[in-house]
């Protein structure tokens, strides 16, 4: 296992990833403070590789795309939701995170070992796996490129 799951309930806002106080201290700052607000020692104790699983309506709220560049920024492998906000999960597959839908999440605890499988569709725990709803091949090769601008960057230079 690669990770670990980081567990957070339903309508986690926008405002609790990026919060507005820290802004003007770049991402470096917004990040430090990410998640603060519900869970203190997120920034601290995430590490690259572990797994944000959510229930409803992850990253509710404004449009800032800082929210999803701060899990990011931490390291974060993906986060498993049960749904996202639209802009969300837009922001997230732009800037190269990986986001995926679990219709079920029964029997995932907060700290087990994770493994996201993207191209599998899998969120791989002790003794369980979770089926993710797959993602298209276009949004695949985007977060495989790092997100929008580096797909995009590559694709112009094949096309010469």
């Amino acid at each position: 296992m690669s990770g670990r799951v980081f567990l957070f309930g339903n309508d986690v806002d926008t405002d609790q990833l990026a919060p507005g106080e820290y802004m003007k201290g770049g991402i470096e700052a917004i990040a430090a403070h990410c998640l603060e607000g519900i869970r203190p020692d997120f920034a601290k104790t995430v590490k690259p590789g572990d797994v944000v699983v959510a229930g409803t309506n992850f990253g509710m709220g404004s449009s800032r795309e800082q929210a999803a560049e701060a899990l990011k920024r931490l390291g974060v492998a993906g986060v498993v939701a049960r749904s996202f906000a639209g802009i969300f999960y837009r922001n997230a597959i732009n800037l190269g995170l990986p986001v995926m839908i679990a219709n079920d999440l029964a029997g995932v605890e907060d700290g087990a070992a994770a493994d996201l499988d993207i191209a599998a569709g899998e969120l791989r725990l002790p003794g369980k796996t979770v089926p993710l709803e797959p993602l298209p091949d276009n949004l695949k090769a985007m977060l495989a490129d790092g997100g929008l601008v580096p797909h995009l960057k590559k694709r112009f230079a094949a096309q010469g």
